[in-house]
């Protein structure tokens, strides 16, 4: 069974992640945080994994404590619900477009953690979220997830469509990268035998 439950709690967020890797996308969030949440949805209906993600966070203060910490258990759970990653096919990538967006995201689940963030916000809100915590989440998510993550926009003029676009791509390549490759089903897909 590749799913995972793991909760954390600080004297800033509390949350509880819950995900099935071969689920049907379907997503259950609540961070407090509208725009981030409708976020994660396109991360769990595009990756093909099942998310209920509840985070009760600081957010009088700003959102940041919120985002990051949510993207460090859902890293965690990742890498919790992919055990020692027999037969996953590991790597995965996707050139999204996203009406004026076009995101490229690449990614490998390694055990070796790296962002390498290409990224540019034309502003730096969108709606009343800090365009900045984009990064924040994928730098939290691909350090405690041990993934491999490279995330360029290519073009595109509206924050909206870029962050969503970034969101789609990664899951997107997500979904390719967790999955069972039939031709190798018993072997971990590495030349060092562990990943």
């Amino acid at each position: 069974m590749r799913k995972a439950l793991l909760t954390r709690k600080s004297t800033e967020t509390e949350i509880s992640v819950e995900i099935n890797l071969d689920g049907g996308g379907t997503c259950n969030s609540n961070t407090g945080v509208g725009f981030f949440d409708h976020m994660l949805d396109q991360l769990a209906r595009h990756s093909n994994i099942d998310m209920k993600i509840s985070c009760a966070g600081d957010t009088h203060i700003d959102d940041h404590h919120t985002v990051e910490d949510t993207g460090i258990v859902l890293g965690k759970s990742l890498s919790k619900a992919l055990g020692n990653k027999k037969g996953i096919r590991r790597y995965g990538s996707c050139l999204l477009p996203m009406d004026d967006a076009l995101v490229r995201a690449a990614l490998d689940l390694s055990g070796r953690p790296y962002l390498a963030w290409d990224f540019a916000f034309p502003t730096s809100k969108i709606g009343t979220f800090d365009t900045q915590l984009v990064r924040e989440f994928f730098q939290a998510f691909s350090t405690h997830g041990g993934i491999t993550l490279h995330v360029d926009a290519l073009r595109g003029f509206n924050s909206h469509h870029l962050a969503e676009a970034a969101f789609k791509a990664v899951a997107r390549s997500l979904r390719h990268a967790v999955e069972t490759d039939p031709r190798q089903q018993n072997s971990i897909p590495s030349t060092k035998g562990r990943l």
